[in-house]
């Protein structure tokens, strides 16, 4: 998201100046008018690109509700995980590390951890954005295995791409 711009969830109220409410204490407060968030950006790619969709052999869908999404992540070396996307932000655990190579959707290298190293160690603990289109190549020699908790709500970030 850009600077100054603020997102509410659907269906939030958004209260303008002039129209009255009760704070907490009682008291009257002269605000616009109560109206309600349009729906929230939409996600720009297709469902067909979803890591479950686009990736499955890759990703392992351990539980999904209304508030989350949890994947158990395996890459063995030497494999490649087709182009895929994550649309919501997550909470992503190590279970073991490995040399990975990173690219978009039109195959531009992003991440090389052999070039811009990183913790190779297991039990590392990150947060991610929600991911644009991407592949992920394991060029090491251990198998990388995460644990990602996709949390899911009514707004989009997409301010990380």
């Amino acid at each position: 998201m850009g600077r100054g711009v603020v997102v509410f969830p659907r269906g939030a109220t958004i209260w303008k100046r002039g129209a009255l409410r009760r704070p907490v204490d009682g008291r009257e407060e002269k605000v616009n008018e109560n109206v309600t968030n349009p729906d929230p950006p939409r996600w720009p790619w297709p469902d067909s690109l979803d890591a479950l969709a686009a990736a499955p052999q890759y990703h392992e869908l351990v539980i999904e509700n209304a508030r989350v999404r949890v994947l158990n992540v395996c890459i063995a070396p030497g494999q490649i995980v087709p182009v895929h996307t994550h649309r919501w932000p997550s909470v992503v655990y190590t279970l073991s590390a490995g040399d990975f190579v990173r690219r978009d959707g039109d195959g531009k290298v992003l991440v090389d951890t052999r070039t811009a190293p990183r913790p190779s160690i297991a039990s590392v603990v990150m947060w991610l954005e929600p991911l644009p289109p991407h592949s992920v190549e394991n060029v090491g020699t251990r198998e990388i295995r995460l644990f990602t908790v996709e949390l899911k709500n009514d707004t989009m970030s997409i301010s990380a791409m």
